[in-house]
């Protein structure tokens, strides 16, 4: 068990963000183990998979390589990573929760009997003691997320079983370059020897349409997201005015969207997506966990909140005290005069 797996989700020979920000902390928590990074890509025309996957600082890049298995189909996917975990009996696997990494996890830890952690926020490296008999348990997947609705962080290991399987949301983790010339050795697989005949049969695609979002509120740099304490929808315009003069997108926590103020494409938090902006300006945001766990790496936070003693307050950089309806427009006002 000398290995750290990442499960690489592919459309059309591309490897997904996910993957990438997955393989940039494989990378970090093999090193920290002294263990192989290891990466598994199952589908069609992979050619060019290496040459994304090795800067990350993969050491082995196993790949299955069929038509049949793009796009994604539950049992030959499930049936590739449990027959080569079964060979390679890696310490820990990790994939992205996605409406894939969400399918297939569990599919693979039950057939494995390994247990799984979902939506992961953080993964470290460390020790874990018993209590009842004092047995000390070295270099553990501390698989660390929100529980009970948010309202506490909860770090889980199993001691026990292999491989350590988790999740994580797309955006939790950095993605970055290990090694531009990094190489590793690359594994070519014959998958008729993975997937039975029985794996195909089950499922057909017969048609697929994708459609990209309209909001990339992920890459933008700079945003405004409210809060319950926004007020009304209307009120929202005030976040999209100030987001238009500062070239910015609108965002929401998750008591806006249920409340109808935005759209849920706009949720940002454990249940929305993960944003890392140069500026992000809090409005009428209490500061619940799980928001906060999907904009804390905002490199400048600026809270305005009525209230002094919101939770938020306490990561932001900056804090305006006062309604949305007084400071929004001096704000707008402001930056209209002086923005170029």
């Amino acid at each position: 068990m000398n290995s750290l797996f990442v499960y690489c989700e592919m459309e059309d020979g591309i490897v997904s963000d996910v993957s990438l920000e997955l393989l940039t902390k494989g990378r970090s928590l093999a090193t920290a183990l002294g263990c192989r990074l290891e990466a598994v890509a199952a589908g069609h025309t992979l050619d060019s998979v290496g040459e994304q996957v090795f800067p990350y600082g993969v050491d082995v890049l196993h790949v299955f390589d069929d038509a049949r298995l793009s796009p994604y189909t539950s049992l030959p996917h499930t049936s590739v990573l449990v027959k080569l975990f079964h060979k390679e009996k890696p310490q820990i696997a990790l994939m992205g929760a996605t409406s894939v990494g969400r399918d297939l996890g569990p599919r693979v830890s039950s057939a494995l009997g390994s247990g799984l952690t979902a939506d992961c926020t953080s993964l470290e490296i460390g020790d874990h003691e018993e209590k009842k008999d004092g047995k000390v348990y070295r270099n553990l997947l501390y698989q660390i997320r929100p529980a009970f609705g948010g309202n506490i962080v909860a770090t889980i290991v199993n001691p026990e079983c292999r491989p350590q399987m988790a999740t994580v949301r797309e955006g939790v983790m950095k993605k970055e370059i290990f090694k531009a010339g990094y190489r590793g050795e690359t594994k070519v697989y014959d998958v008729n020897e993975y997937v039975s005949e029985a794996d195909f049969v089950a499922v057909s695609v017969t048609e697929r349409k994708m459609e990209k979002s309209r909001v990339n509120i992920k890459a933008s740099p700079v945003i405004v997201a409210g809060g319950y304490g926004v007020g009304s929808k209307e009120n929202f315009r005030l976040l999209h005015e100030l987001a238009a003069v500062i070239g910015g997108e609108v965002g929401g926590s998750r008591a806006a969207v249920d409340a109808g103020f935005i759209e849920h494409e706009r949720q940002i938090g454990q249940t929305g997506v993960t944003v890392r902006p140069k500026l992000y300006i809090a409005c009428g945001i209490s500061g619940q966990i799980q928001h906060i766990a999907g904009m804390q790496e905002s490199s400048i936070i600026i809270s305005v909140n009525s209230d002094p003693n919101a939770p938020i307050n306490t990561i932001a950089d900056y804090v305006i005290t006062g309604t949305i309806e007084d400071v929004l427009p001096k704000m707008i006002k402001y930056y209209r005069k002086n923005t170029k």
